[in-house]
């Protein structure tokens, strides 16, 4: 906006990434919640059309739920996750196969995880109604609190400064590391139960064939980066690099350079290293 872009115009274009995990109601009202205060803070930034006010956001059921111990036990969490994204609003989706609390998913496990939402697509009639839990007191309730709680933390966020202050101070990696504690010790004490981890375990775990990457892979991308560099122009990659070194240390807009820098052919790595050379790479200090 600082730059004069039409807020109506760039504000269709955003979209967010989020997470589904495995309480269904909870899940649901946390993506209705995030709906709704996106729209208000659209509208307080001055936005006027609807579209530019609706939040597009693409949802992955949670890899952090997902267990080793009985790993087709997973099929029925992402099926869960799906249902949550779905008829929270999403409007992408993607499902996790069963394995990979184990590796990389398996060609089994990622069709699994293809036709779980083609099932939910085409047979559950999930898809058919848009917010199709709006008005029940628990749902309404639910998303209530979610949101309020939500408005809480922001606040808190802003008044430190905003996200970047936040993270400087270690306030959001606290947050994270104190939920994530209080978690895992609901689990060790049984107050949370994990079908197959705490409670339901089975004495002979079940075998999942694991997945291995072949090398040709690795020899193959080699080779074709190899290539790639005999085949551009060495001076222009050169100068182009340097340039956007030159505007990332002036704190100019790089994304003009960057496009450039890749449709000469400089590398992902190539560009990365050069932004290395100006930011450093983020430790943590606390």
């Amino acid at each position: 906006m600082d730059r004069g872009l039409d807020i109506n115009v760039f504000g269709k274009r955003l979209s967010f990434f989020f997470n589904a995990h495995n309480n269904l109601f909870e899940e649901i009202a946390k993506f209705r919640a995030a709906r709704r205060m996106w729209a208000k803070i659209m509208k307080e930034l001055g936005a006027t059309d609807p579209k530019a006010m609706m939040l597009r956001f693409h949802t992955q059921t949670g890899g952090s739920t997902l267990t080793a111990q009985q790993p087709l036990n997973n099929i029925s969490r992402v099926t869960i996750q799906a249902l949550a994204a779905i008829m929270g609003g999403t409007q992408s989706l993607h499902t996790n196969g069963y394995d990979e609390a184990l590796n990389l998913p398996s060609e089994e496990a990622a069709t699994i995880a293809l036709r779980i939402q083609q099932i939910a697509a085409f047979e559950s009639g999930v898809p058919d109604t848009a917010d199709p839990l709006a008005g029940s007191f628990f749902v309404e309730t639910l998303t209530n609190e979610v949101e309020a709680e939500a408005w809480n933390l922001l606040n808190r966020i802003d008044g430190m400064g905003g996200s970047v202050s936040a993270i400087e101070q270690g306030f959001i990696q606290a947050e994270i590391a104190k939920s994530a504690y209080a978690y895992q010790r609901k689990i060790e004490t049984g107050e949370k139960i994990i079908v197959g981890v705490n409670k339901f375990q089975l004495k002979v775990p079940a075998f999942i064939p694991g997945f291995k990457v072949d090398d040709s892979i690795r020899r193959l991308q080699s080779e074709k980066i190899i290539s790639l560099k005999k085949n551009r122009n060495p001076a222009r990659c050169d100068s182009i690099l340097q340039e956007l070194n030159d505007k990332a240390s002036n704190g100019d807009n790089i994304i003009p350079t960057v496009i450039e820098a890749v449709e000469n052919y400089c590398t992902l790595g190539e560009i990365a290293d050069t932004l290395r050379e100006v930011f450093g790479e983020y430790k943590c200090p606390f």
